[in-house]
């Protein structure tokens, strides 16, 4: 996507260099054109690869004066240690330098913005875009594509302002939208924050449970892996943001709760009627939502065909596949597929790689399905 306005003489600063941090530093400069960004890492070994890249013009393992001469600070690090970085930012940023976040709470860093001697100007951010995997050598610069990016205000920011944030996330991709702190980390709540707490407890529910030769491991595929995904994700980043938006995290929670405590009560009763009809308007609601929307949970771009085994199917898929310009980035057999339609996943980099792929395949004659 164009944008009109002019980036390529700004500086920017980047703080934490890990998969939203690299993925900024790389869409700013392949997409806005962006050449002068600083970089702060406790890693150096982040840095080293970054300007090895390319992406960055230099990089650091403290904030120094470098960073405090930018026209846009992004910080992009867990939220006790943005809060540390924005006290020390707000008295020795320029006038017009704007500070953003990237954190999956927002109210916590916005109240504490707004209740700091130093007025500066401030947008908290949160793109709502990601995968499981952390790090710099995660990153990509068409992350930010079609994902919703929040901005929340506060007391400090200026339309101005506001305005050349909305125009740096159309600018990578992303799709701006401006919404209080407080119902940001309500929404976030329910649909991130307490789903991964589930993720997680999922997989310690298995660990528990699992016989000593370990068959519940061995069986755990396909769906089981699916609905577990997040729960590899950073666990420093999680306890950080669970503490950070633990009201709004304990009203859901409790509310996810009562309803397992429902199911329960249900099962019980051989309540047919009643658990059919949690199961129907899941299913409902579940099918009414975008596979093409990204949102905190990342989507993963697969599709699952059916095929016989014999030797040389895969390699003859992949052929296709390739000859057409597809490319590839995961294959492998599905070897526990009870609620699965075919027995070879194939992961794409994008959706419009899954639909020419279903295309493609179809025609040649192969069962497919999207997996969503």
């Amino acid at each position: 996507m164009e944008v009109k306005c002019d980036f390529q003489n700004k500086k920017v600063s980047i703080i934490g260099l890990g998969l939203i941090g690299g993925s900024l530093a790389r869409a700013l400069r392949e997409r806005l054109g962006i050449t002068d960004i600083t970089a702060v890492n406790r890693s150096a070994d982040s840095i080293a690869q970054a300007m090895n890249d390319g992406i960055i013009s230099r990089g650091f393992t403290e904030i120094n004066e470098h960073v405090f001469e930018s026209d846009i600070i992004f910080i992009c690090t867990p939220v006790k240690r943005t809060m540390e970085y924005i006290s020390t930012l707000a008295c020795k940023v320029k006038p017009h330098c704007i500070v953003t976040d990237v954190g999956s709470t927002k109210a916590e860093i916005v109240n504490f913005v707004n209740e700091l001697q130093h007025s500066f100007i401030f947008i908290g951010g949160h793109p709502m875009a990601g995968t499981e995997k952390t790090g710099y050598s995660s990153s990509y610069s068409h992350l930010f594509e079609n994902a919703y990016y929040i901005l929340s205000p506060c007391k400090s920011s200026s339309d101005e302002a506001l305005n050349t944030m909305i125009n740096i996330i159309k600018g990578i991709g992303g799709l701006p939208v401006v919404i209080d702190a407080d119902e940001h980390d309500r929404i976030t709540a329910g649909i991130s924050h307490v789903p991964h707490i589930i993720a997680s407890t999922l997989v310690n529910m298995v660990m528990r449970s699992d016989s000593p030769d370990g068959k519940m491991q061995m069986l755990a595929a396909g769906g089981f892996r699916d609905i577990t995904r997040i729960a590899s994700s950073s666990p420093e980043m999680w306890e950080n943001i669970v503490i950070s938006n633990k009201h709004q995290i304990k009203r859901i929670l409790d509310t996810y709760v009562e309803l397992i405590n429902k199911f329960s009560d249900r099962i019980t009763a051989e309540d047919s009627g009643w658990i059919f009809k949690a199961f129907e308007s899941a299913k409902i609601f579940r099918d009414s939502l975008s596979i093409y929307k990204k949102g905190p949970i990342s989507l993963t771009h697969e599709i699952a065909v059916d095929v016989i085994d014999k030797p040389g199917i895969i390699g003859k898929i992949a052929t296709l596949l390739g000859e057409n310009g597809i490319n590839i980035k995961n294959i492998n057999v599905s070897n526990s597929r009870e609620f699965e339609q075919g027995c070879l996943r194939i992961t794409l980099p994008d959706s419009e790689s899954v639909d020419a792929a279903f295309e493609l395949l179809t025609a040649g004659g192969y069962k497919v399905c999207k997996i969503s």
